[in-house]
């Protein structure tokens, strides 16, 4: 497994939405995206860099291995 890119919510929403993914809806400062039976909750706190066990879950929330997040977010 290979280091995680540091990311904010603000990109990893522009990030899941080129996946696919929808807005469904947002509450308070937390975005919940979804793609059929996939949802997660993406916290966007201004420009604050989301924390490795947020985006951890995140992922596995939506099925979605490191290396494909990596590759994915370099295409």
């Amino acid at each position: 497994m290979g280091k995680l890119r540091r990311t904010t919510g603000k990109a990893l929403v522009r990030f899941l939405r080129r996946q696919g993914f929808a807005l469904r809806r947002i509450t308070g400062s937390h975005h919940i995206m979804g793609k059929g039976e996939k949802h997660t909750s993406v916290p966007v706190h201004g420009n604050d860099t989301l924390k490795l066990g947020t985006l951890t879950g995140i992922l596995s929330d939506i099925e979605m291995s490191n290396e494909e997040f990596e590759r994915l977010w370099n295409t």
